[in-house]
């Protein structure tokens, strides 16, 4: 019980205070390491950013990698990243299995077909490439689909047998 406790407290001194469980504490590697595993989690970052933007370049794993890079590496940003506005509850979200909610997930195949399908209609002339580009849609589409599918029953109905 006090383990978990101090696993939820906040590090003294951060500035940063959440409600939010950010997961359990692990013990950092040594200082000499830690820089490494936050520049490289920077890395990540700055590129999930950049896919935000760019539709062929991915931002989920990146942010993840940024996340578990965090982990290792400062207590601090892993707890930052995790609350951020933008991108914390879609990382907590997808960390505990909930997956993407249906409108992001109908928001980002939206996008993926129109950007597909403008590259494919006007800027490639090769058919091969276009069969390529819209396999390359049709799996990426089951895949964001499949994310936080979950089989077997619904919690309401494990509930309302009382």
């Amino acid at each position: 019980m006090a383990a978990e406790q101090q696993e939820l407290a906040p590090s003294p001194g951060d500035g940063l205070r959440s409600e939010v469980e950010v997961g359990p504490v692990t013990p950092l590697p040594p200082r000499r390491w830690r820089w490494a595993w936050t520049a490289g989690g920077m890395v990540f970052l700055a590129a999930g950013l950049i896919g935000v933007v760019v539709p062929v370049l991915p931002t989920t794993p990146f942010l993840l990698l940024a996340t578990a890079c965090f982990l290792r590496g400062s207590e601090r940003l892993h707890r930052w990243i995790l609350t951020n506005r933008w991108f914390g509850e879609y990382l907590r979200r997808y960390r505990e299995g909930r997956g993407i909610p249906a409108r992001t997930k109908a928001g980002a195949i939206t996008l993926l077909w129109a950007s597909i399908g403008l590259s494919a209609a006007f800027a490639v002339e090769s058919w091969a490439v276009r069969v390529g580009l819209l396999a390359i849609a049709v799996a990426v589409t089951a895949h964001i689909a499949m994310i936080g599918r979950r089989r077997g029953r619904r919690p309401e109905a494990v509930h309302s047998r009382s």
